[in-house]
């Protein structure tokens, strides 16, 4: 009766640990949804929502080319030195990535080369740099620039100004090699992020594959793969902390980094999965800053007042994609407030 009597304290000692287990789990990765605000400065004035400052945003809805080149002319930039555009290489299989076709002239106007840094998540081929550059050729951006997997031997750190997670970041080590940045991000959802535009391109997008993790996991992890990262960090402290990374590069570019986002072949999925949900929403142009806030904000609100955007709008507010833009204007990366000029309908 005793030994019955042990065993089922401690069958219930174990119960009630698993259960404080999940109880704290969950309380640990709880985060609250941000709701969606319209941040064009012409809407908060006729809304009676004030603003401290404003950046601005450029857009024009012609995906094309000449549409590419004329939103970057009206940046009104002048590149010198060693040029590099930022851009996903897209995963193997996945067919959303930006096309050669849509951004050659652009990249080779600037006689830029293309950077990207490798994965660090299970079953990636774009975790090993030579299999990397294979799907860079397979993807036709060898065709148009050279491509440096900034990554290929090592890392360098760079500081996190004023980061509540980071106070460090870990990127590829070849960004050294480059005097000025064109960041050109395909705008998109995301399975981990809720949505993917220029914030996501220079932190994730950036950091070398230890540094992935770090970013993952609020810096308490460096070891691919991003797994244990991802079931162990709550949601708020990793967009916080892509936001604190994406600081960090803009901060160490300066005045020489520029921010261009491409709404098309919009998917709920990455890039970055080989096997992404259909498209399922319509093109809407393309979006233009110095402030890699506003623009992804702009791309934001674009998409937030298509019709067709239930599904985007559920994956970016069920991750409390929204977050990154509250915690990169905290931090003083941008301004969620912009205005918004259509480079269209300008005499």
């Amino acid at each position: 009766m005793k030994k019955r009597y042990k065993v089922l304290i401690a069958v219930l000692i174990v119960v009630a640990v698993i259960v404080a287990a999940v109880i704290g789990y969950k309380i640990h990765m709880h985060y609250d949804i941000e709701p969606h605000e319209c941040y064009n400065i012409a809407v908060m004035e006729e809304e009676g929502r004030s603003y401290d400052d404003y950046s601005t945003v450029y857009m024009t809805t012609d995906i094309s080319p000449e549409g590419l080149q004329a939103i970057y002319e009206a940046l009104d930039v002048q590149p010198e030195g060693n040029v590099a555009v930022k851009l996903s290489t897209g995963e193997a299989g996945n067919p959303n990535y930006l096309k050669p076709e849509l951004i050659g002239d652009l990249v080779q106007s600037l006689d830029a080369t293309i950077i990207e840094c490798n994965t660090a998540y299970s079953g990636s081929k774009r975790a090993d740099t030579l299999m990397h550059m294979e799907v860079a050729k397979e993807h036709g951006f060898t065709e148009i620039a050279d491509v440096d997997i900034m990554d290929a031997d090592g890392y360098m750190v760079i500081p996190v100004e004023g980061g509540e997670h980071l106070k460090e970041n870990w990127v590829g080590q070849n960004l050294a090699n480059y005097d000025y940045v064109v960041v050109l991000s395909h705008f998109k959802g995301h399975p981990m992020g809720g949505f993917g535009g220029a914030l996501k391109n220079i932190s994730i997008g950036m950091a070398s594959r230890e540094g992935k993790v770090r970013i993952h996991s609020g810096g308490a992890l460096h070891k691919p793969t991003i797994t244990l990262a991802a079931l162990t960090t709550n949601q708020d402290v990793f967009t916080e902390s892509m936001a604190e990374a994406a600081k960090s590069v803009d901060d160490y570019e300066g005045e020489n980094i520029i921010y261009i986002n491409i709404v098309n072949n919009v998917s709920v999925d990455c890039d970055c999965v080989s096997n992404p949900a259909e498209v399922d929403m319509h093109d809407i142009g393309i979006f233009a800053s110095k402030d890699p806030v506003a623009v992804d904000q702009a791309c934001i609100d674009a998409v937030f007042a298509a019709p067709d955007s239930a599904s985007m709008q559920e994956r970016v507010l069920s991750l409390n994609g929204l977050h990154i833009l509250t915690h990169a204007e905290e931090i003083g990366l941008g301004n969620r407030a912009y205005e918004l000029i259509d480079i269209d309908t300008e005499e």
